[in-house]
């Protein structure tokens, strides 16, 4: 009696996209700076433009994001991501360039860069983590910081009479003329990571057809300054940063909606 004999096929469901590096993380456990590195890799991957494409990252978490990303890269000082961003592909218009921001950097110290490179209606795209704390430097209080929650410089939580409000990103850059595309999306759960991908592709595409600005914000875990467990990093932000930072596309210029509808 014969046997038959089954072969079964190597299917890869799970690669590293070739727009990554091969090398150890320096992020903390549960940090999801990672992810947002993945899903734009991926996506500088499936519309083919890895060998075109220039980023650009600043001081703070995301300052060796050149290390990860398998394409040219540079670093700019503290905040002026978006005015490095800008000069290149002034310089070279042929170029992808994108910014990879985090809130300190952009919401900070970079918040007049960015405002005026969005009015400007630059044809770069930035990827803005907003963690609600500045990460590398200690857990201190950041732009984006919600009211009443517990930093290494606002112990009894923030004070909204004396630090003010939280600033919401991207309907700051939504109000402007030279936005094109901006979305808030999270990385707290696989359903909204799937929709912050799709968003990240929307936003190249709109630079690609030269529509203009484009931005996606990122809620993001910092469970180190935060004092959480990843799980409880993740809950927080889906119950208390989703609530203050509502998901969605917050600007859809002119000739985007066809992109959304390929997306």
């Amino acid at each position: 009696m014969m046997v038959a004999e089954t072969v079964l096929e190597e299917q890869v469901v799970y690669a590293r996209p070739a727009s990554l590096r091969d090398v150890p993380t320096h992020y903390c456990p549960g940090c999801t700076h990672g992810v947002a590195h993945r899903l734009v890799a991926e996506v500088l991957d499936e519309l083919g433009i890895r060998e075109r494409t220039i980023g650009v990252s600043p001081v703070g978490c995301a300052v060796f994001a050149y290390k990860y990303f398998n394409t040219d890269g540079c670093e700019a000082a503290h905040g002026r991501a978006p005015a490095m961003a800008t000069g290149i592909k002034r310089v070279r218009p042929d170029m992808v360039v994108f910014t990879y921001q985090g809130d300190g950097d952009l919401a900070a110290i970079g918040t007049g860069e960015i405002i005026h490179a969005a009015t400007r209606g630059e044809l770069f795209t930035t990827i803005f983590i907003n963690n609600a704390i500045y990460g590398m430097t200690g857990g201190q209080m950041a732009p984006t910081t919600l009211p009443g929650q517990y930093t290494s410089s606002s112990p009894a939580g923030r004070d909204v009479e004396t630090a003010g409000f939280p600033i919401r990103m991207a309907e700051v850059i939504a109000g402007l003329p030279g936005a094109a595309y901006v979305a808030r999306r999270s990385l707290h759960n696989v359903k909204e990571i799937m929709k912050a991908k799709k968003a990240i592709r929307t936003a190249f595409k709109v630079q690609l057809a030269g529509l203009g600005f484009s931005m996606v914000e990122l809620l993001s875990a910092c469970p180190t300054n935060w004092s959480m467990s990843p799980p409880e990093a993740m809950r927080w932000i889906e119950e208390a940063m989703v609530p203050y930072y509502p998901l969605g596309d917050f600007k859809v210029a002119e000739g985007v909606e066809a992109l959304l509808k390929e997306r």
